[in-house]
């Protein structure tokens, strides 16, 4: 088996842990939040008013960007680990712009692991909408942010 071969396999090996790791602290900070509101909204009686609401919906805005902010960190470890990197705050430089796939292109991983960074993109991509959605599905169970909220009665 070719030296490229190898590499290639070693990429979708180790991207395919990450995103299986990603996906595994996604799928429990979401069981977590969910938790969390069921028992804060008890407390807050989010249907009785605004306020209860609002610091719902905060409490979910913030754990998921807590959930992205680890899963940034795995992969900057991991970039630290595989000596593709050898700054922390470089690694996690990178690995923001990637799983956020804005990509400046100012910092490359070499040709050996370039591939992990595509995928690492793409479970981004994939790891922002489930967390639009499940803003989303929060924002509409709450209905804070109708338009009628706005108007005068």
């Amino acid at each position: 088996m070719s030296q490229e071969l190898i590499h290639l396999a070693e990429n979708l090996l180790v991207a395919s842990g990450m995103v299986a790791v990603t996906v595994l602290v996604h799928f429990w900070g979401f069981i977590l939040l969910t938790y969390l509101m069921q028992r804060s909204g008890k407390r807050l009686r989010p249907h009785e008013n605004r306020m209860g609401q609002a610091a719902l919906i905060l409490l979910v805005v913030f754990g998921i960007f807590g959930l992205h902010t680890v899963e940034i960190w795995l992969y900057a470890s991991l970039y630290l680990v595989l000596g593709e990197m050898h700054l922390l705050e470089e690694a996690l430089y990178f690995s923001t712009v990637t799983f956020a796939s804005l990509g400046f292109g100012d910092i490359v991983l070499s040709p050996r692991w370039r591939l992990l960074s595509a995928i690492e993109a793409a479970n981004g991509v994939i790891l922002f909408a489930w967390s639009t959605t499940f803003l989303l599905g929060v924002n509409s169970r709450l209905r804070l942010l109708e338009h009628d909220w706005l108007e005068r009665k």
